[in-house]
């Protein structure tokens, strides 16, 4: 009984340091995404993202990855600084749920401008690398 008991914990370590490990490349992934996203780094940016990306807007317009990317070359998105607070990670298997408030200045078509977003990204752990296969954006609440 004792070592069914050993056996137990020694799994249960096991498992919250590979939860731990994966926050850890989770987050550092999030953080390559965002400088991506404000160089306008499409080499990161197609990288990253999944194939069948769905990305959607706070406007309700939803992009797959060739449309998503179209923006970044054609300067229809352009952000010139993001920051990024109360970021939640939440995972479950090879599945992160990333939440988090996106504040950021723009430069869309040359014109200048400012969002604040909630966005939700999921994203899924593909060999060695964590690839995003969705992002949802909404407009926080009036306060």
């Amino acid at each position: 009984m004792k070592q069914l008991f050993l056996l137990a914990a020694l799994a249960f370590g096991v498992t919250v340091q590979a939860q731990r490990s994966y926050e850890e490349q989770v987050q550092k992934t999030v953080a390559q995404f965002v400088k991506a996203l404000e160089d306008s780094d499409l080499k990161t940016l197609s990288a990253v993202a999944s194939p069948r990306l769905t990305y959607g807007h706070s406007s309700g317009k939803i992009e797959n990855k060739e449309q998503f990317l179209q923006t970044f070359k054609t300067g229809a998105s352009d952000f010139v600084k993001i920051n990024i607070t109360e970021q939640t990670i939440d995972i479950t298997g090879t599945t992160a749920i990333v939440r988090h408030l996106f504040d950021a200045d723009t430069n869309d078509n040359n014109k200048p401008g400012h969002v604040t977003l909630k966005v939700m990204t999921v994203w899924q752990k593909q060999g060695t690398k964590w690839i995003l296969l969705a992002r949802q954006a909404v407009k926080p609440p009036a306060q």
